[in-house]
């Protein structure tokens, strides 16, 4: 087990690679009431083509099959593991991104018992015909609830708009005609090839004794067989750098219209503290630019155009990044010339210094307040790990942004087309 240190935030974090390959991370926190653990796989929604363990050809599988395999974890051949965490006094959950899986609890005691139960739920697979059956309307009703919902269909219609062939176009949770082709087969298939322990962090914050915890983890998984660890090949599609559609309107039973600008970056892949570093020059950008005392957020909600509602998003992946801007808007088509013609401005005279040093400083007091989250700690530790960065590199990247750097970003929004908008207008 070795300890990494980070004296910047006065935070150690000790790590071990088990035998299997599975990588643990444990950061104690002293006097904090709450543990917090996820365990995470590096298997999302856009992994739908790739090839099997233990076999040579790329096999495409069910749109949707990741998010239901999250579901069906839960349910045991004795029972639902909901209760068995209830049971021991904690709150479990899941959750399923375009790239990651994740399991995770928290509790105030019987720590040790949970993270068995953790740990042993996630390794120990049980499917049938019937109760994937079963689930296939369980699951339908909360696609067509999400059909219901404005704005999760303004967000992925914009992003459909973005992308021609990448499955990132495509709904996490898939469509109800997708998961009618999936089968427990299929489901073990995917499971076997993404769940293998190499493909997955373990990560737990909180009050805890670290080679102790590390002693319980290595013995769970001594006591397990699992099949020789091998490279995982994924596949996307060609994907162009335009947009696929420019824009997109449609009537929707909302009070007032919903709208969204997206911009489809062209960057290239980006790993470790580059990606890192990308992220927080696009965040420090977008802030500069739409945060809420920003010269643009300000005059435009001063003249209607925009409400409490208007925000921005920048997501940034290894085979696909964009940026979102916008919200509800009484005249959607102004609001959208407004988000372009910001950006062109920006793009042409430049940002400031002086708003840089302001949104920098804004940024790393949030940053250190979060720090008090085990929640926050564990999600995006485990999420930076699996980009072969660390969560705790934010701080000294945060300091050394520069506005050439801001600049650049922003210039490389300026690009028609790659942008694109989505709108939600009430029904006539």
């Amino acid at each position: 087990m070795e300890k990494i240190t980070f004296e910047q935030v006065k935070e150690a974090v000790f790590h071990e690679k088990m035998a299997n390959g599975l990588q643990v991370y444990l950061l104690p926190k002293q006097g904090f009431s709450k543990t917090y653990a996820v365990f995470t796989t590096n298997y999302g929604a856009i992994d739908n083509n790739f090839v099997p363990i233990g076999e040579t050809e790329f096999t495409k599988v069910p749109d949707g099959i990741a998010h239901f395999l999250e579901h069906k974890m839960f349910e045991k051949e004795d029972g639902d593991v909901f209760f068995k965490f209830g049971e021991k006094g904690a709150f479990t959950n899941a959750f399923t991104s375009f790239t990651k899986t994740a399991y995770l609890f928290s509790s105030t005691s019987r720590v040790e018992e949970n993270l068995e139960t953790l740990i042993d739920f996630v390794q120990a697979p049980y499917f049938t015909e019937e109760t994937v059956e079963k689930e296939k309307g369980i699951i339908g009703q909360e696609i067509r609830m999400y059909d219901d919902d404005p704005d999760f269909r303004a967000y992925f219609g914009v992003i459909e708009n973005m992308y021609h062939n990448h499955p990132v176009k495509i709904d996490i949770a898939g469509t109800v005609e997708s998961i009618a082709e999936i089968n427990k087969d299929l489901l073990y298939l995917c499971y076997n090839t993404f769940y293998h322990p190499s493909n997955m962090v373990l990560f737990v914050v909180g009050n805890l004794e670290p080679e102790q915890m590390m002693d319980q983890i290595r013995a769970n998984q001594a006591k397990k067989d699992f099949a020789e660890a091998a490279p995982i090949k994924r596949h996307f599609p060609e994907e162009p750098k335009t947009v696929s559609v420019k824009e997109r309107k449609i009537h929707f039973p909302v009070q007032i219209a919903k709208n969204l600008v997206g911009i489809k970056e062209d960057i290239g892949s980006l790993e470790g503290q580059a990606a890192i570093k990308q992220e927080i020059i696009g965040d420090v950008a977008l802030e500069m630019l739409f945060g809420t005392t920003s010269d643009t957020y300000l005059e435009l909600y001063n003249k209607g155009i925009i409400d409490d509602t208007f925000g921005y998003d920048y997501t940034l992946q290894d085979s696909f990044s964009f940026v979102l801007v916008g919200g509800d808007a009484k005249d959607p088509d102004k609001q959208t010339a407004k988000i372009i013609e910001a950006i062109k401005k920006a793009a042409k005279n430049g940002l400031n210094e002086a708003d840089l040093a302001l949104v920098k400083r804004k940024r790393i007091g949030q940053f250190l307040r979060s720090l008090n989250s085990p929640e926050f700690i564990a999600n995006q530790f485990s999420q930076y790990v699996m980009k072969s960065a660390s969560l705790f590199d934010i701080l000294p990247l945060m300091e050394t942004v520069t506005l050439e750097e801001v600049n650049s970003f922003v210039k490389n929004l300026d690009e028609e087309e790659r942008t694109t908008s989505f709108q939600l207008l009430p029904e006539k």
